[in-house]
């Protein structure tokens, strides 16, 4: 990886999402750290539309651990997974009450000891809550980096460990946000806008498609 092209590349799609930030609906960090959890396999969209009724009624992590689980399997029952989420989050909610007093802890090592709360869910939630300079490494992300050269990996983990070492702090602090969004709208995984990107002179899917 090259750091000039990297450092080019980041203050490239800050210009072109200059306001860039996450899509998920929230009004506390506990209703982020669950909208992340429960945008797993999901899009951010589908869970806004749960979550905007729902967070009428989930407000701190004891009302969760106050609300019947059938209830809550019922009201989350359109994303995916929703068994398995509306159990680990009811486990998530009752450690952050007993054991955090009801306040996420900001650490990677400590997120990551929650039910249902991944590598890539910590590095989400710290970037949007304290800013931290993290990449959340999703599917778009990935392919992104694959397909421009910055990487050659075959799955998301192994991305998140190449640019955790290859990019600076600063490279993860721009593009924490931009990069999510040029994979979701830009460079998408099917039919992406080409015509429109500015890096397709270095793309490996663009090279293909044009032969």
């Amino acid at each position: 990886m090259n750091k000039k092209d990297i450092g080019e590349f980041a203050e490239k799609l800050n210009e072109m999402f200059p306001d860039a930030k996450t899509e998920l609906y929230y009004t506390n960090e506990f209703q982020l750290l669950i909208a992340i959890l429960m945008s797993a396999q999901t899009t951010d969209k589908q869970v806004n539309i749960v979550n905007r009724n729902f967070f009428r009624f989930l407000i701190e992590p004891k009302d969760w651990v106050e609300m019947d689980i059938d209830y809550i399997k019922e009201f989350i029952n359109s994303i995916s997974f929703f068994n398995n989420k509306a159990e680990n989050i009811k486990k998530t909610s009752l450690i952050l009450k007993e054991k955090y007093n009801s306040k996420i802890p900001r650490t990677i090592e400590e997120l990551i000891t929650l039910p249902w709360v991944w590598i890539k869910t910590a590095k989400v939630f710290l970037a949007v809550i304290d800013d931290a300079p993290y990449i959340w490494v999703d599917t778009h992300v990935h392919r992104v980096l694959n397909r421009l050269w910055f990487v050659k990996t075959k799955t998301p983990l192994e991305t998140d460990k190449k640019i955790s070492t290859g990019f600076t702090k600063n490279n993860h602090a721009l593009l924490h946000n931009t990069l999510v969004l040029f994979g979701r709208y830009i460079c998408t995984a099917r039919n992406p806008k080409c015509e429109t990107c500015p890096f397709s002179w270095k793309c490996n899917y663009y090279k293909k498609i044009q032969k």
